[in-house]
């Protein structure tokens, strides 16, 4: 990395690496910096990185810190007792693949539960982490917030996009007979009638690696302010970095 830095007139920089990890049948390589600051050094504005992994030959490089995969593991030990209480059974494999995170290795997941999936900011990752959890799902969003997506449009406040309501949603789920909510709840996890999940928080994936496993698909309609809202509040949360995050802030001001 000092040799790339070198080579295209970076700063020589000091920075510590804590550890490497290398999948090999995925061929990725993952470093875990030390702080956020070795990070950002380490990453030299994605160029670094890039770079890396082309003289590498992997299909990818990820950079972490130890104290994201510290924040990680504490948030997993809450979620699997929250599993382990609420009779979730299915997703205890899931949250101890987690825990061995990176790589990631998702076991294959057997229930015959139902969800009712809320589209939001992050909708292919909600689809996507529901299939990932084999739930069968009924999935609803804001009217015309995803024209490319398959779901029944509901004529609800466009804050919802960002920020779903859980007593609106809980009394949903009861109305159609489910007892898992899946959306981007401003918690993990919580139960009321129905048990309802934030896949990200629950398993602390952010923004970066949901984009990755899932794709995107970003509302075609929203307020602005509410967008600024959720940005600052899953920066703060360290779910998404802030440089992804103003690029979002910019795409979302662009749009009438």
């Amino acid at each position: 990395m000092i040799k790339i830095r070198r080579e295209h007139g970076l700063p020589i920089t000091p920075f510590e690496i804590d550890e490497v990890r290398y999948d090999k049948e995925g061929e990725k390589l993952f470093i875990i910096a030390h702080d956020r600051t070795d990070k950002s050094v380490v990453i030299g504005s994605s160029l670094v990185i890039g770079k890396l992994k082309e003289e590498l030959k992997v299909k990818l490089v990820s950079v972490y810190t130890t104290l994201d995969l510290t924040l990680k593991r504490m948030q997993l030990e809450k979620s699997l007792e929250f599993a382990k209480e609420h009779n979730l059974n299915f997703l205890i494999p899931i949250i101890k693949a987690e825990m061995k995170f990176p790589p990631r290795k998702w076991p294959e997941v057997k229930t015959n539960k139902e969800a009712l999936i809320f589209l939001t900011f992050n909708a292919d990752a909600m689809i996507g982490f529901s299939r990932a959890f084999n739930l069968k799902g009924k999935v609803y969003g804001v009217k015309y917030s995803f024209p490319k997506l398959s779901y029944t449009p509901l004529d609800r406040p466009l804050r919802e996009v960002f920020f779903p309501n859980e007593e609106f949603l809980n009394k949903l789920a009861s109305e159609n007979g489910i007892d898992i909510v899946i959306s981007e709840f401003e918690f993990p996890s919580k139960v009321e009638d129905s048990v309802m999940i934030n896949p990200m928080r629950f398993l602390r994936i952010g923004y970066f690696e949901v984009k990755y496993l899932f794709g995107e698909s970003r509302p075609a309609v929203f307020n602005k302010y509410d967008l600024i809202d959720y940005v600052v509040t899953m920066v703060e949360e360290g779910l998404m970095e802030a440089t992804d995050g103003a690029r979002i802030i910019r795409w979302g001001w662009k749009r009438r």
